[in-house]
């Protein structure tokens, strides 16, 4: 199992998804017993078997994968219907199964922020996948054109409606995220609602009919009234919170005194002397790197020389 990558979460490697083996029922039920499973609740979190108390973490976020994810011979000893497939390590399959199907409650709980901040790369990612499909489902019980509760379908992947037809599939919502720079200089924001200095680069959801571009132009000058001349793409990160995409980028902005909007509390540009200073002084809390938002504001820094 690889370590825990540097940079941002949930950016890789993940699990063989196995598209082919959601349509083949007998085969997901002969790998059941020996596969690993992921347990979640209504509320995104891994739940568990607390282990012994000799060797129970004292807190939730101390739980590692192995504390985690158990065969499904231990929760079941047929694969139940809402089993889904989330892939395949090797040999091994992967699935999760939603909390509410287990006869009795599971007592351990823990988040999924918490297990990225220190679990390998390949868990962390089939727990944040796990999270989003489990959160899809739930969701979209119902069709949404008619309103009869739907069937799923294709190992959980797919449901389609009996009345009127209609097929639907887990969707993933894509925003922009983005490092404004004017060269010298990185533009900042923050929300009202963060903890105290917590700064951040500009982000924002992708409107229908628009460009990953046309998005970065219009949220930037929406959040800061700073209009944008070029941007370039620098990565993507799964982002289950519940189930969105953010596509990393750098861009270029113009050198205009940035207007604070509704959405943000404060916003203004940083040198790099300024962001290390006020970092030194304890001022500015940069984002975690559980975010895509510290690597796009390193790669800035390190830009600078």
């Amino acid at each position: 199992m690889s370590a825990v990558p540097p940079g941002f979460a949930f950016r890789g490697p993940g699990l063989d998804r196995a598209e082919l083996l959601r349509e083949n029922p007998e085969e997901l039920n002969a790998r059941w017993p020996n596969a690993r499973v992921l347990v979640v609740d209504a509320e995104g979190q891994a739940r568990f078997h607390r282990p012994s108390k000799e060797t129970a973490p004292a807190t939730g976020a101390e739980a590692s994968p192995e504390d985690v994810i158990c065969t499904g011979a231990r929760l079941a000893a047929v694969r139940p219907a809402t089993a889904s497939l989330l892939g395949l390590d090797g040999d091994t399959a992967w699935f999760v199964l939603p909390h509410e199907a287990l006869d009795e409650p599971l007592p351990g709980r823990l988040g999924v922020r918490e297990a990225a901040a220190t679990w390998p790369a390949l868990p962390a990612s089939a727990l944040a996948q796990a999270r989003a499909l489990v959160h899809w489902q739930q969701r979209n019980r119902h069709c949404g054109a008619c309103g009869e509760a739907v069937v799923f379908g294709k190992a959980g992947y797919g449901a389609r409606c009996p009345g009127c037809g209609l097929e639907h599939y887990p969707r993933t919502d894509p925003a922009i995220i983005v490092a404004v720079s004017d060269g010298p200089r990185l533009l900042l924001g923050r929300q009202a609602s963060w903890p105290p200095g917590r700064w951040s680069v500009l982000a924002g959801f992708v409107e229908p009919g628009e460009s990953l571009e046309q998005a970065i132009a219009r949220e930037v000058m929406e959040e800061a009234s700073v209009p944008v001349h070029s941007s370039c793409y620098s990565g993507s990160q799964p982002w289950p919170f519940p189930g969105s995409l953010m596509v990393g980028f750098h861009a270029v902005g113009e050198a205009v005194e940035p207007q604070v909007s509704d959405e943000l509390e404060q916003v203004r540009w940083f040198s790099k002397a300024d962001i290390q200073a006020a970092v030194a002084r304890g001022e500015l809390k940069l984002s975690p790197r559980l975010s895509i938002a510290r690597t796009l504001i390193e790669e800035w820094l390190a830009q600078q020389g």
